[in-house]
């Protein structure tokens, strides 16, 4: 990454795109065959990567770039950083993954956020707030290493983390899900191209 960026004199932003965006062919075919569509979530257990996917969705309401990736996924260029602002998007993205999961019918979803990222007690109380008479039901979890619990689970992952994609049995497209379907005014630069179509597997 480092190479390509130097060689092309890229900014930044232009670099830290490139990191979340760049994957050999193999890499995204692979991916793409553990993805599961939204049928497969009917009455399953769902864990969701708190910050990654709720990163995203506060980022499309606030009009920041989104980059649809060659791996299908969509990701957001925020720093995730030790510390989360809870920002005026927040509630607004927490409630409409609420409704999508209501929609698609799961037994049961996990919210799992980073302990060792301040605020997260907070965001955790927050998220109960807006979630308590959900259906279905939602447990949100402070764990310490959210992306080895992910990469090792046998339920379905939510998430866009391309180290975690590629450990993981079954993952789900959840942020882009969202923003498609709920937030069509949303930034988005294509970098997958006429092979965009979110099919359902």
């Amino acid at each position: 990454m480092a190479l390509v960026g130097d060689r092309y004199a890229l900014r930044d932003r232009q670099r830290q795109a490139l990191q979340r965006c760049a994957a050999g062919k193999s890499k995204c075919r692979d991916r793409r065959l553990h993805e599961v569509g939204e049928t497969a979530l009917t009455g399953e257990t769902v864990i969701v990567d708190g910050y990654n996917v709720l990163l995203t969705v506060e980022a499309a309401l606030s009009g920041g770039v989104l980059l649809l990736a060659r791996d299908g996924a969509l990701r957001d260029l925020a720093a995730m950083s030790a510390h989360y602002r809870r920002v005026h998007a927040t509630r607004p993205a927490i409630r409409l993954l609420a409704e999508f999961f209501t929609q698609a019918a799961c037994g049961r979803i996990l919210w799992y956020l980073d302990r060792p990222v301040s605020n997260s007690d907070r965001l955790r109380r927050l998220i109960d707030e807006e979630v308590v008479a959900c259906v279905p039901p939602w447990e949100v979890r402070l764990v310490e290493q959210v992306d080895r619990a992910l990469s090792s689970s046998s339920h379905i992952v939510a998430t866009a983390d391309s180290g975690i994609l590629d450990r993981c049995g079954r993952w789900f497209n959840l942020a882009r899900c969202v923003v498609e379907r709920s937030i069509p005014e949303a930034w988005v630069v294509d970098l997958l191209g006429s092979s965009a179509d979110h099919s359902d597997h």
